[in-house]
């Protein structure tokens, strides 16, 4: 993982929540809103909550009285969540996943949307979830399948190869979409303790009214975008202008769509 991977400052929170929630996350974040509701949990943590959209899907999902504790270490993305979802039953706290400050057993479920990727430990984030669920208590969360079976990203990749063809921007295949071997996640949780995992592929279609939203989204609304300014000439808007013509060129003018795929993970605390 490179150093400004976890870098969600300056204006990318903004434009991560007006493009990429809903042109990849929205409907991964009902997919897993539905399947933490049927256990009706009472008391339930979000880690890596970025700026909400899994938070705002339970919260309209799970019963009235359950209580959401939504958490992520970058504060920037916790001020966009906050500001998107005022509802006294979710408490918001920054913290990190890999030294979460609740209590031994604390939560019958946590579940994290598309974070996974981010922690630089993840047998020690996994340890970590496992610690605060009752025994009994449920893991839940998604992560990218390889970047070539999400076809805006790997289209956007391979024009920022040409643009930067000596040290091409790699933060979207190394780090979104760098967590997709299920050996390597079934091994990972048994080693932080887990039981019972299951994987499931879930495909969903991405849709854009035009080329020009997710060559934003991916260029200026994800952590890329400071592997684009730290290259210097050509720039940024160049940048983003060379993502748009690749889209266009390969989906055409007007409402675009193309395929995504997650692997989306359940395991159990003993």
């Amino acid at each position: 993982m490179g150093s400004n991977d976890k870098a969600f400052s300056g204006s990318i929170p903004y434009i991560y929540e007006q493009f990429m929630v809903p042109l990849i996350f929205a409907p991964y974040a009902r997919d897993l809103a539905q399947r933490i509701a049927q256990s009706r949990p009472r008391k339930l943590l979000e880690t890596a909550a970025g700026t909400g959209v899994l938070t705002r899907a339970l919260a309209a999902t799970l019963p009235a009285g359950a209580a959401i504790t939504a958490t992520d270490l970058n504060e920037p993305m916790l001020a966009q969540a906050k500001a998107t979802l005022p509802d006294p039953r979710v408490e918001w706290r920054q913290a990190d996943a890999l030294a979460l400050p609740f209590d031994d057993a604390s939560f019958e479920v946590v579940a994290c949307q598309f974070g996974v990727m981010f922690f630089p430990d993840r047998v020690k984030g996994h340890a970590e979830a496992r610690r605060v669920l009752a025994p009994g208590g449920r893991l839940v969360f998604n992560t990218w399948e390889r970047i070539e079976e999400n076809e805006f990203p790997d289209v956007v990749m391979q024009a920022l190869a040409e643009v930067f063809p000596h040290d091409p921007p790699r933060f979207m295949a190394r780090t979104p979409h760098g967590y997709h071997d299920p050996d390597l996640i079934r091994s990972d949780l048994q080693r932080a303790g887990f039981e019972n995992i299951e994987i499931d592929v879930v495909d969903h279609v991405s849709r854009a009214p035009s080329a020009r939203e997710p060559a934003v989204a991916f260029c200026q609304g994800t952590p890329m975008r400071n592997e684009i300014e730290a290259r210097g000439a050509p720039g940024l808007e160049a940048a983003t202008d060379k993502a748009e013509e690749a889209l266009r060129r390969r989906f055409g003018s007007g409402e675009i769509e193309g395929g995504i795929r997650a692997l989306v993970v359940s395991a159990i605390a003993p």
